[in-house]
């Protein structure tokens, strides 16, 4: 049989009980086909990122199963079904996670998260930092060069002519 974790968000309507008979009825119908419920865990009512079907909350309740195929796509059918069921989501996993699950932990026990919030800018040192040895240190970069190189610049016709006339 294969490892199953399954999450499921319910109406905002419905009392923590009645999500609870929810989760009695979706374990009667994985028993019932060969499977067990591993683990299940309630989330709490939480905020939705976007509304579904009228909700802007909703009851999240998570299922670690071990079941055959067959019986997660009958809870599926199931759950579509359902009209307290806004949302599932079934992912197959090699292996079901022991403890609690991310959402469960509490927020200071979540201390592996993704990013990074201790970062600190290394220390500054007393020493100057050292310039670049591409770029000479008494020009600065942004000013042009004093004397332009034959292949950029061609002196016009006009310019010729002002150097005779400074020249007399």
């Amino acid at each position: 049989m294969a490892f199953y974790e399954h999450v499921f968000i319910a109406r905002q309507d419905i009392s923590s009980a009645q999500v609870d008979s929810l989760v009695e009825t979706f374990t009667g119908l994985i028993e019932n086909d060969g499977g067990k419920i591993v683990n299940t865990e309630y989330w709490g009512l939480k905020n939705l990122a976007y509304r579904i079907k009228k909700n802007r909350k909703g009851h999240y309740v998570m299922m670690n199963i071990e079941s055959p195929s067959a019986a997660i796509n009958e809870l599926e059918r199931n759950e579509r079904l359902h009209e307290d069921v806004l949302r599932y989501l079934t992912l197959r996993v090699d292996a079901l996670e022991e403890g609690p699950s991310v959402m469960a932990r509490g927020r200071k026990e979540r201390s592996g998260r993704d990013r990074d919030d201790s970062y600190r800018a290394p220390p500054k040192s007393d020493k100057p930092a050292d310039k670049p040895a591409d770029k000479p240190a008494d020009k600065p970069a942004d000013k042009p060069a004093d004397k332009p190189t034959e292949s950029t610049e061609k002196p016009a016709a006009n310019d010729s002519e002002d150097a005779k006339e400074s020249a007399k």
